[in-house]
């Protein structure tokens, strides 16, 4: 591809030379940069790639696409022989020219979404698996990891950069994908990394108090969520899949209903997609479904009301997508529970050990919830970890006191990923609501002895829940990362504590 097939499909205000030479990459980081590569310089939220153009230029790129009137300028007269184009939103240049390079790999996945605050991960692996139940390749983008085809790749962030996306598609479109299963974040959609993209089914799972470092307010959290449905900066979905239980639902069927969308509700007991009735236990739940296109009983290996909902999101979305209804409901006692979440931890100890993800106090609250329900017939005890992210929304801290203390007999508040934070500042802030509760507690500043203490307070038949890192493997500190995953720790710990797997 060379400099004017590419800018000839990105929307410009001016640009300025040209070049016959071969474009070898398009890239947003100046670190990535090689030879022959296109810089697209855009303002970001947290830095300016405006200011690394001359770092780009001098690792030998081809061109660069500026949103900057003031490098475009400058460029013109001291990189004369620098190809320019000057557009209007960075971000909607790299999705347009990351598309070009990539040849449009978008064009030949048909797209399903998946945003809310809660539920996204646990979805979007349902909807692929059934997906790959039906013979149906797929491209899987998420917080744990991303799929390509069948190869499992790390994942950076919920949602990457488009220039990414496109690169990740293109993959698995080469290795035969036909479908793209995606975590949209909030901060995806609100920064314009989804443009280009067009998705044929839009998940709605929830929307709960997250985010408000960025958002600032919830409208403006809401606000970011709908754009997925309501077709004002992308295009709308084809089918809209909504929790019939959130209290904005009404409102996002009624903007995807207005943009074109068909509206397929989901839920408990409600929506058009729905579980009449069911039946929980450890090992997962039993459930009565009727939908317009049938009625079943599921067996699934998903415990708990809230993967009730989010299995009936990832069936509704694979029919959508034109999976049967025969057939989804047969692949249903196949899927397994996602790492990180709601996940077993045996190593021989008399209780049962869960690490979740769970970071909210919504989520707090359903995951304590879920192991009420396991502990409801023998009267045992929930024992919850948890600890707050540094460096993120504070108001959330006693609020996720509060919901660990009301539904946890015993609780053991600790660091979660301080970053550039005091730990003990943050376990002070989480504190009053913990308090307010009148729940017995301790504080740990370490996690791993945090950990050891929760095992230590133990008795048969109890639930320890570990909550807020899930599937993550580091710990982010002041200045440094280290390796801790939940999971390896805690089988560690219950070794040290004298049980063995199997026993």
């Amino acid at each position: 591809m060379k400099w004017n097939d590419l800018i000839s499909e990105v929307a410009s205000i001016g640009s300025a030379g040209s070049s016959a030479g071969q474009i070898t990459g398009v890239d947003y980081d100046s670190r990535r940069v090689k030879h022959g590569a296109v810089f697209v310089a855009m303002k970001g939220g947290s830095t300016d790639g405006n200011r690394f153009v001359e770092k780009a230029i001098t690792a030998g790129a081809l061109g660069i696409v500026t949103d900057s009137a003031q490098t475009f300028d400058h460029l013109t007269v001291y990189q004369p022989d620098v190809p320019l184009l000057h557009v209007e939103h960075g971000r909607r240049a790299l999705a347009q020219a990351s598309a070009a390079f990539f040849g449009h790999p978008e064009r030949l996945l048909a797209a399903t979404g998946i945003t809310g605050t809660n539920g996204k991960t646990t979805t979007a692996f349902l909807t692929e698996s059934l997906l790959n139940s039906a013979a149906r390749s797929s491209v899987l983008i998420g917080t744990i990891e991303c799929h390509i085809a069948g190869e499992t790749c790390p994942s950076i962030h919920t949602t990457p950069e488009s220039r990414d996306l496109f690169e990740m598609m293109a993959k698995g479109v080469a290795r035969g994908a036909e479908e793209l299963v995606t975590e949209v974040s909030s901060h995806a959609l609100d920064q314009g990394r989804m443009i280009g993209i067009p998705f044929d089914v839009a998940v709605f799972t929830n929307f709960t108090r997250d985010h408000l470092d960025y958002h600032q307010t919830m409208e403006n959290y809401f606000a970011a969520k709908r754009l997925l449905f309501d077709g004002t900066v992308y295009p709308p979905p084809r089918v809209a899949v909504i929790n019939a239980h959130d209290v904005r639902a009404e409102e996002l069927a009624a903007a995807a209903r207005a943009a074109g969308a068909e509206i397929c509700t989901y839920g408990i007991g409600a929506g058009d997609w729905r579980a009449t009735s069911y039946v929980l236990a450890p090992s997962g739940a039993t459930i009565q479904l009727e939908t317009p296109a049938g009625s079943a009983c599921l067996s699934s290996r998903l415990a708990g009301e809230v993967n009730i909902l989010n299995l009936l999101a990832a069936f509704t979305a694979a029919h959508a997508r034109g999976v049967s209804f025969s057939h989804l409901a047969g692949a249903v006692p196949t899927l397994r529970p996602v790492p990180g979440r709601f996940q077993p931890v045996d190593g021989g100890q008399p209780f049962t050990v869960i690490v979740d993800y769970a970071h909210t106090d919504d989520a707090l609250r359903n995951l304590t919830a879920l192991a009420r329900q396991i502990t409801a017939a023998s009267g045992s005890r929930v024992i919850t970890l948890f600890g707050c992210g540094g460096d993120r929304d504070r108001t959330k801290r006693p609020k996720m006191g509060q919901a660990a203390g009301e539904g946890s007999d015993f609780v053991v508040a600790t660091s979660d990923n301080p970053r550039c934070e005091d730990p003990a500042s943050i376990l002070a802030e989480i504190e009053p609501g913990l308090q307010s509760t009148g729940v017995a507690y301790t504080i740990e500043v370490d996690r791993a002895a945090a950990i050891r203490l929760a095992f230590e307070a133990a008795k048969p038949g109890d639930v320890v829940l570990l909550a807020g890192k899930g599937h993550e493997k580091e710990q982010i500190l002041a200045g440094r990362i280290i390796p801790f995953d939940d999971a390896e720790v805690a089988l560690s710990i219950l070794a040290e504590l004298g049980y063995r797997e199997g026993q």
